[in-house]
Formats: C-alpha cells, structure tokens, sequence
C-alpha cells in the first residue's frame, strides 16, 4: 500500500512486514502490550478497568515521549487482524474489560477496521491518539469508534516543529478534533459514571509553556463546547531531549495557572495531582497479551 493515513502523507510502499515512511513500520499491527489498564481517566475505567491495547510506532516524533521504545523504535510484536480481533475479545470477554482501549494505532488503522468488524465488542470503544490525524482517515472509523480520547498538544507551529518535528500539527489537530466532535457529539455517561460516547481531550502541560497550554484551552473554549478537558502534570523527564526547559519537571504553580484558567473558562473535565509525575504508571511493555 501506499500510504497516506497520516498527515505525513508519505506515499510509500508498506508491506505487511515493514516500510519506509515516517512511522517505520509494515501495515500489520505491531503490539507492544494488551492489558487490563487502570490509570486511565476515571470515565473510561468503571469497575473492571479498560481493556487497553498499546500499538508500536507512531505518527508523530515527540522528543518527550514517556513510552519512547515503543513509539521510537518500535518494540513490539506482529500480528495479523485476526489475532487483534481475538486479543481485544478476550479482554472484553474473558478479562472482563469495561471499554476497549486502542492506543497509538493510526498507522494501522486499514487492520484495525478489520478486526473491529471481525469482532465488534459490546463496551465502548476508545481511540486514543496523540490528535495528529488526517479526517479522511477518522471517518473510515465512524460507526466503530465510541469515544475519542486525543491530544491536543500544542497551537504553536513552532514548539510543534521543535518537540514533534510536525509544524503542521496545530492545524492537523483541530481539524481532526473538529471530525471526532462531529461524529460523537458531548459525552454521554451511564449510571456509574462511564462514558459510553463522546469525545475527552487531553492537555499534558509542558514545563515552560503554560502560555500555550492556556491558548490551547481558549480554543477549546471557542470551537469545542460541552467537550470535557483532562488536564495532565504527569511530565516526567526520562530522557534527554536537547530541548532547554524540559530537563525539569512542571512546578505545581505552572499547573495550577492552567488549571485556574481552565476552570474560568467553564471547560469541564479533570485534573491531576502531580504526584501522578512517577514512572510507576507507564506500562512496563513485554508483549504481555499479545
């Protein structure tokens, strides 16, 4: 395939083993970890947890990425849709997962429909991406996907240049939120509080950069209403970037100018102690699962 599923566009020859584009990777999922998962926003877990599925590789380059093996470089295993569609039942089915987590996976997307059509599960649904999305590939997902939980990192050209060689990314994100809005329209919860449909943007608030964090939630504000916020501090400087600033964690005083913004604003959603800043909530990524 040639492919243009990101707004990378690359136009390059995939296989099902390997490529030559952005992401590095043939067009079979490869998996890093499937797990029962619960340290995601209470919304999304209910009782027993989501049923969370970390796919390798990614679309965009962030310097900062807690998780770098596996979008960096990779980590992970092969596997066909039809090993996707029987790992995600079984963690709805047998592990008794609340919703269905897809985290990172646009770069697989054509082998994701396919196994949400072999097995469709009876909880909801989550794509979870970093936001960097093309809207002609979201709505290959509509009909299929009941919540979407994406990034919204930045609205500067130039940190997203900088932080995730994509200076398009400001663009791409709000356009590609614009579609995620569209087809879920504002959350819908049940009795206990689960989110069955809707769309949750993330903020994770970068040290030195509450200035864009607070323009970020302004247009959400104005393109976006009645579309809730979780708003992260759970930077954790795990490597080094060649970034200046980044080498710190954020100070609770950075955070909280954030957060009283958001709240001025109106926007709904959550918030998060800084304590959640510890590597003990990243997934250790074995292939557990897959």
């Amino acid at each position: 395939m040639l492919c243009s599923l990101c707004p990378r566009k690359c136009k390059v020859e995939r296989s099902k083993e390997s490529g030559s584009g952005f992401c590095k990777v043939g067009s079979d999922p490869v998996i890093a970890k499937c797990m029962i998962h619960r340290w995601e926003e209470p919304c999304l877990l209910s009782e027993n947890g989501t049923g969370a599925v970390f796919f390798s590789s990614c679309t965009l380059g962030c310097v900062y990425c807690q998780n770098y093996d596996l979008s960096h470089g990779a980590f992970g295993k092969s596997v066909s849709a039809e090993r996707l569609a029987e790992d995600i039942r079984r963690l709805v089915e047998e592990e008794k997962a609340d919703s269905v987590d897809l985290v990172t996976g646009t770069q697989f997307l054509p082998a994701i429909i396919k196994a949400l059509e072999i097995y469709r599960p009876p909880v909801p649904v989550i794509w979870n991406s970093g936001g960097y999305e093309r809207t002609e590939t979201l709505r290959a997902l509509r009909g299929l996907v009941d919540i979407y939980l994406p990034d919204f990192k930045t609205l500067s050209p130039r940190l997203a240049s900088l932080l995730m060689d994509a200076p398009d990314y400001p663009s791409a994100a709000e356009s590609a939120i614009a579609e995620m809005v569209s087809q879920t329209g504002v959350p819908v919860y049940n009795g206990r509080g689960q989110m069955l449909s809707g769309t949750l943007i993330r903020l994770l608030v970068l040290p030195g950069c509450t200035g864009d964090a607070c323009r970020v939630l302004d247009r959400i504000a104005e393109r976006y209403e009645g579309i809730p916020v979780s708003l992260m501090g759970q930077y954790i400087p795990v490597r080094e970037t060649g970034v200046k600033g980044l080498e710190r964690r954020l100070t609770q005083k950075e955070y909280d100018r954030v957060l009283e913004h958001m709240l001025a604003l109106g926007i709904g959603g959550y918030s998060q102690e800084l304590t959640a800043a510890d590597a003990k909530y990243t997934p250790v990524f074995d292939l557990s699962g897959v």
